[in-house]
């Protein structure tokens, strides 16, 4: 089995590396392609709405076409990004490589990452190692993707990068020949074109929000709302499909699910934690503390170590602790680090007082990704693992979004000279909310309580 997480393990490694590394290139790349650092910073936003946009749709294929048949087909189309952003002659070969192949590519490939870790690893401590090592190398790449990216770009160029990545890709492909899909495909599953859109559009117009929170306040609160009815009008539409007895994108009995509720929440603040904490630490050291990308990846390299060794001690744990007991008690130790990282920070001019803070926040997320990971796709049976993995690719994506948007909406107001820390403390307090929504987990072991007949009249 081994053989098989292998290649799962490292298609969350390069689409998690994908989605930091681009930060430490932007001036490289702007320079290189005469165009400015918003032309470059608009790439990647195109590249997060392109996911937020088709995470839901993506896992929704799986079951007409097969989950190896989308995780093969958007490697390939992944891969093929990568080489057009290599050989990227100006901003619209980027855009079109990065933001638009890659972004369908990532797409196609994240949901089968866990919809097949769910199906081919079904025991409680097998599936909690196997979703550890996929969280650790997906923690990795986010975490240490600044330095690798920083490590490549200044020893050869950003463009050596991108072709990392496509070699990435191919060896996972090589590697993906011993994945068997353990369920075969409904050809006759149909798929519903119209809710795609709606949920497309309004998940689109929410991730635009958040993004435009550090411009401007009132249009980031429209665009948010506006998101909000449009997700609602396809919650609807999706209701109203139900009853007809048609397929709608997404049954809306997922919802219905408290356990699997309360993990998605939990998970949201978990990637909004990180990529929040991520974003506020390295402006800090580079705005303040005048930290090249490099240095900032080293010092960074305390918070990868915590999440790699809590992720992949996620089997032994998951023996030993109810993953309720193990979200919970990640939460309070990432919290704590907040604390230890504020107060060590502020009263020391070196750059190590950052470690013991990072690794905390490192260990206890590590600590919490993968239970919570479980939690919510053990709530299904596996005729649902698509429509829950895709949905909880977006929640967690969703996260991401928030935890940059709320801390650099904090930073760029510049409410205080101690902005920097009252960014932290914000996170801190969102961590409280997923420590408080842990609490309400259930305390013994999650089974497959939804309804296994996902369609139909409700």
């Amino acid at each position: 089995m081994r053989g098989v997480l292998a290649p799962l393990a490292l298609a969350q490694f390069i689409c998690s590396f994908a989605g930091s590394n681009m930060n430490v290139m932007i001036n490289d790349i702007s320079e290189d392609l005469d165009t400015s650092v918003q032309g470059v910073q608009l790439a990647i936003t195109i590249f997060l709405l392109v996911m937020a946009a088709l995470m839901i749709p993506g896992g929704k294929l799986t079951d007409r076409y097969g989950r190896k048949r989308c995780f093969l087909a958007g490697l390939a189309v992944y891969g093929v990004g990568a080489l057009l952003s290599a050989a990227a002659p100006g901003l619209g070969v980027l855009i079109l490589g990065n933001s638009i192949l890659e972004g369908v590519g990532t797409a196609l490939l994240i949901p089968p990452v866990y919809i097949l870790t769910t199906l081919l690893f079904t025991e409680v401590t097998s599936r909690a190692r196997a979703f550890g090592a996929v969280m650790a190398l997906g923690g990795i790449g986010a975490a240490a993707g600044p330095l690798i990216g920083g490590l490549i770009t200044s020893a050869i160029s950003w463009r050596a990068a991108f072709v990392f990545q496509a070699l990435v890709i191919v060896l996972i492909i090589i590697l993906s020949r011993r994945i068997e899909d353990p369920l075969p495909p409904d050809p006759t599953s149909t798929f519903d074109t119209a809710g795609a859109i709606l949920s497309a559009v309004g998940l689109v117009l929410v991730v635009t929000g958040i993004l435009a929170a550090d411009n401007n306040v009132w249009l980031m609160i429209g665009l948010i709302v506006l998101g909000a009815l449009v997700l609602l009008w396809f919650f609807r539409s999706a209701r109203a499909k139900e009853r007809a007895g048609e397929q709608p994108l997404l049954s809306t009995s997922l919802f219905r699910n408290r356990t699997s509720n309360l993990g998605l929440v939990t998970q949201n603040i978990q990637w909004l934690l990180l990529m929040g904490t991520s974003f506020v630490v390295a402006t800090y050291l580079q705005v303040v503390r005048g930290y090249d990308a490099i240095q900032t990846g080293v010092i960074f390299t305390a918070a990868t170590l915590g999440l790699l060794a809590s992720s992949l001690a996620a089997e032994r744990l998951a023996r030993r602790w109810a993953q309720r007991t193990l979200i919970v008690t990640g939460f309070v130790v990432a919290i704590a680090g907040v604390g230890v990282l504020l107060a060590l920070a502020s009263g020391s001019p070196s750059a190590w007082a950052f470690a013991p803070g990072l690794l905390l926040i490192g260990l206890g997320l590590g600590l919490c990704l993968t239970p919570s990971v479980n939690v919510v796709q053990s709530s299904f049976p596996d005729e649902r693992q698509g429509e829950i993995s895709g949905l909880s690719r977006s929640v967690s994506n969703l996260g991401s979004s928030f935890g940059t948007a709320v801390a650099g909406t904090i930073l760029v107001a510049g409410l205080t000279t101690h902005a920097y820390g009252a960014a932290m403390i914000t996170l801190a307090v969102l961590g409280l909310v997923g420590l408080v929504t842990a609490v309400f987990l259930p305390r013994g072991p999650v089974s497959s309580t939804a309804p296994s007949a996902p369609h139909g009249p409700t």
